[in-house]
């Protein structure tokens, strides 16, 4: 056990709930503007060494941004994280003040690594681009539909509702536009990265949204925090097959389909994987390694910024 003060905050709609390892019982403030400022002067006054919540799909926003403004050492981790540390430890039951000791735990025990907290033009950026994933995602779903309806209403209602979606897409891609246009930094980056063969402005606006670590992490830590890092499966003498596991889901779906697209376009990324299909290797392993190897270029090029040059690529 490390010395110091670890606290951990559970977070849900209405109620934020806070412990601290080592002592017992918790304090419960409502999730409002007035009772998160009194709860961020509380914490402040432990001058903790780490506190931890998770990332619960946004009711930890506000709690989160407040901990971050007042300077303190807070840090969202994976549920999933936090769930397994918690049945690891024995902690079986679920509740909020169990979840807030869990938390406070796992915050002495890891320490788990601190990184900067999204601001509010970060988060905007963010939601527009999920929003925008959305709306892709129902138009798909209604083009499928379409195509199995044969009921003339039916289909005139689609019909209008995908030519409404198509709108709000390229609404949105506007919007996308003028947000990183308004940030000198965003735009020279999305210029940057789009001058690499495949990486278009969705891949682009991407990574500017999840994964801002891009040109501040060596290329295997960006491999690993994205997810397409071969992870080792050995025993004994037993050597398994390697996978990817984990990551930003999000930013690896873009990724894969950017190195579709460089296969095709992409000098460095084509020759790449048809040395690997060469050596026999499996499709699906040599797209994974060409994943892994564009985001290291694009990791290296924001780090040096310095635009594509397949000679140094």
């Amino acid at each position: 056990m490390r010395d110091g003060v670890f606290v951990g905050i559970d977070v849900a709609k209405d109620t934020v709930v806070v412990a601290q390892h080592a002592q017992a019982g918790t304090v419960t403030y409502r999730n409002e503007p007035a009772d998160i400022a009194a709860l961020v002067h509380a914490v402040a006054a432990l001058a903790p060494t780490r506190v931890v919540l998770e990332a619960t799909g946004g009711y930890e926003v506000v709690v989160l941004s407040a901990l971050a403004a007042a300077a303190l050492p807070v840090v969202a981790v994976n549920p999933r994280q936090a769930r397994d540390y918690a049945k690891a430890t024995g902690r079986l039951a679920k509740t909020d003040a169990i979840d807030a000791h869990g938390l406070a735990a796992f915050a002495a025990q890891v320490q788990p690594t601190l990184r900067p907290v999204p601001d509010e033009a970060q988060r905007l950026l963010r939601d527009l681009v999920t929003r925008r994933r959305q709306l892709v995602e129902m138009r798909t779903a209604e083009a499928e539909r379409l195509s199995q309806t044969r009921a003339r209403a039916i289909r005139r209602d689609l019909e209008a509702h995908l030519a409404w979606l198509t709108k709000r897409i390229g609404q949105l891609d506007d919007d996308l536009h003028t947000q990183i246009r308004a940030h000198p930094a965003w735009q020279a980056q999305e210029d940057l990265l789009r001058t690499v063969p495949g990486v278009g402005p969705l891949t682009a606006r991407t990574l500017l949204a999840y994964l801002p670590e891009l040109g501040h992490l060596e290329g295997a830590a960006a491999a690993a925090l994205v997810g397409v890092a071969p992870l080792n499966c050995d025993s004994g003498t037993r050597r398994g097959t390697r996978h990817i596991w984990g990551g930003r889901a999000g930013v690896r779906r873009v990724l894969y389909m950017a190195t579709l697209s460089a296969i095709r376009a992409n000098p460095v990324i084509k020759a790449f994987y048809t040395r690997l299909l060469d050596r026999h290797k499996a499709k699906k392993v040599a797209l994974v390694a060409a994943m892994h190897k564009l985001l290291r270029i694009l990791n290296a090029m924001v780090t040096r910024q310095e635009a594509w040059n397949p000679k140094t690529a």
